[in-house]
């Protein structure tokens, strides 16, 4: 009723001993909160039996009472065991939930009356796996001129039994003390739970190399005989160390600098941190001038805004590291580009005229080699090279050119100046409206175009409201007028005018009919014709029938009754009689008697 079931004496036919002999494993190896068995094996000869079974367990070298069973029942049992013990059929021993103060030895002592007492043991080992490791880098940073050794990281394992150990590696190598350069220090503390808690410091000196250098910690234990280990993250330490170099440059590249750009002045140190960055820029008498206070001094970049022709010479950078008070100084040459006194000369310079010739020199200077373009006032490019001839001058090829100076070296730096190019003489007139088609009263616009240098004015001899308008280098006038004898008499006279001549040139008006008026006419000829044609054709039929004699004395009178038959033919063709007597009769304008008709 103890929880412990009977044992009985295991016989072992091969055996030939002659004494009682038990048998145990040297070592059970169980973890933290699982359940330990552990086997006692006996032989007793003659197939004895066991008086009792008392197990033991080892303490400061004495020997504690755990349980004794006598005849399958569990008489006495340890009061810290109660209720984690029992014996199964194969005579082992378990107990559960085992803790770290289990770790210890174990005494199976089998009594078989006259055969005596026979007893073996077993150590008992209890493991926990610790806890990964836990690393926490120095947050402060390290110098590299640090006199002292400073600490790196911290590393700390928790819950672990038996107790872990823990190492340090440094980008995968590990570390061991050495005097002045690398120190541990570890520390074990046993937690109220019987588990342990290590944790290790790691001290080191660094160098500048070591920015880029990761640190690590492995803990270490034992586990069924076997070695186990298990990392923790990877760390960085912040390196403080002084500049050994310094770099300045230009961006963009100081080749392709031009006026007008921004511009960066660039230093870089290889310091950490950055050390204080000055700036300064050599005058023409050799001084320098501090521009220190245009830069950023903890990022080391110098803007220059809309840089000229005056920007360009030797800046310097210099830094100052805080730590050793250590000064690296720098410098670069600054060459901005430009393009300046553009300037165009026309040879002749003199007057023009149309027909003359005329050559253009663009000329300018720059540090860099330049293109010359050639463009007319459309943009159109006429020509490249610093050299334009226009020969054969009109009026129409007066324009403003164009030179486009380019240096093809530095991309966007080019300049650009204009020259006009004016011939001058008396006007030419160019278009007019003349022979104009007007009718009587009606309001019509008289157009004269002409072209000149100076600029002509227009005139009229006729009244009337005049609008003046430019079109590509010509002058153009309306003048809107209502039509009247005298005009389509006399038409009208345009004169252009300007200091070097005058033009003139008349337009004449023709008198145009109506369109309604022929329309009338033509109408008036056609009914004519058809009247002629159909009263033709009466006469005609009349004629052929008799009822029209060839001689004055042949007529008869047709109101007598013996004229009825021909009646009857006459009103059916009444409705057209009826039309030719109505035109007859005003044609002749009077109404003569039906006979006579």
């Amino acid at each position: 009723g103890w929880g412990c079931e009977p044992l009985l004496c295991w016989l072992c036919p091969a055996a030939a001993a002659s004494k009682l002999e038990v048998s145990m494993p040297a070592v059970v190896e169980v973890e933290s909160g699982d359940t330990a068995r552990i086997e006692c094996n006996f032989y007793i000869p003659g197939n004895g039996s066991y008086t009792y079974i008392t197990w033991y367990y080892i303490d400061r070298s004495s020997r504690v009472g755990l349980c004794r069973i006598v005849g399958g029942e569990i008489l006495e049992e340890n009061a810290d065991y109660k209720g984690r013990l029992s014996v199964g059929e194969d005579r082992a021993l378990s107990i559960s939930r085992v803790t770290v103060q289990d770790a210890r030895t174990f005494v199976c002592l089998v009594e078989a009356g006259s055969h005596g007492v026979g007893e073996n043991r077993t150590e008992l080992h209890i493991y926990k796996v610790p806890e990964a490791p836990e690393i926490t880098a120095n947050s402060g940073g390290i110098s590299v001129q640090s006199s002292a050794i400073p600490q790196i990281a911290q590393c700390v394992s928790r819950n672990g039994f038996p107790s872990p150990n823990i190492t340090w590696h440094k980008n995968e190598e590990q570390l061991h003390p050495e005097e002045k350069t690398v120190k541990i220090l570890a520390t074990l503390t046993r937690e109220s739970s019987g588990l342990y808690t290590v944790s290790s410091t790691l001290f080191a000196h660094v160098t500048r190399e070591d920015r880029d250098s990761h640190y690590h910690c492995t803990v270490h234990y034992w586990l069924r005989g076997q070695r186990r280990a298990v990392r923790s993250q990877k760390v960085n330490v912040t390196i403080f160390y002084p500049a050994e170099h310094v770099k300045l440059q230009v961006m963009p590249s100081s080749a392709l600098v031009k006026e007008g750009d921004d511009v960066k002045l660039v230093c870089e140190a290889d310091g950490n941190p950055a050390p204080v960055f000055s700036f300064y820029k050599r005058e023409l008498d050799d001084s320098w001038q501090d521009l220190t206070s245009l830069a950023d001094t903890n990022s080391g970049v110098l803007n220059l805004h809309d840089v000229s022709k005056s920007s360009s010479g030797l800046y310097r950078c210099q830094t100052l590291d805080l730590d050793d008070m250590r000064q690296l100084e720098k410098d670069v040459e600054l060459v901005v580009n430009y393009i300046e006194g553009v300037h165009v000369k026309m040879e002749p310079s003199s007057p023009l005229q149309e027909g003359d010739s005329v050559r253009l020199s663009c000329n300018a200077h720059s540090p860099v080699a330049l293109n010359y373009q050639w463009s007319d006032e459309k943009g159109t490019k006429v020509a490249e090279g610093n050299q334009l001839f226009l020969s054969n001058l009109t009026f129409e090829t007066s324009s403003n050119f164009s030179c486009k100076v380019v240096a093809p070296s530095v991309p966007g730096l080019e300049q650009s100046k204009q020259v006009a190019v004016a011939v001058q003489g008396k006007p030419r007139i160019v278009a007019i409206s003349s022979p104009l088609y007007v009718r009587q009263d009606e309001v019509v616009n008289l157009t004269c175009k002409a072209i000149a240098f100076p600029r002509p004015s227009v005139h009229w001899n006729v009244n009337g409201t005049a609008h003046e308008y430019i079109e590509n280098q010509h002058i153009a006038s309306n003048l809107t007028v209502r039509v009247n004898h005298d005009l389509l008499r006399a038409g009208a006279m345009c004169r252009v005018s300007n200091a070097l001549g005058v033009s003139e040139k008349h337009i004449q008006l023709l008198d145009q009919k109506t369109p309604e008026s022929k329309g009338v006419i033509i109408v008036a000829i056609i009914v004519c014709i058809l009247v002629v044609a159909v009263l033709g054709s009466v006469i005609y039929f009349l004629h052929k029938k008799g009822k029209i004699p060839c001689g004055r004395a042949g007529k008869q009178d047709i109101t007598k009754p013996e004229a009825r038959k021909d009646k009857i033919v006459v009103d059916v063709k009444s409705d057209k009689l009826s039309e030719e007597a109505g035109l007859l009769q005003g044609a002749n304008g009077e109404k003569r008697p039906a006979a006579d008709q």
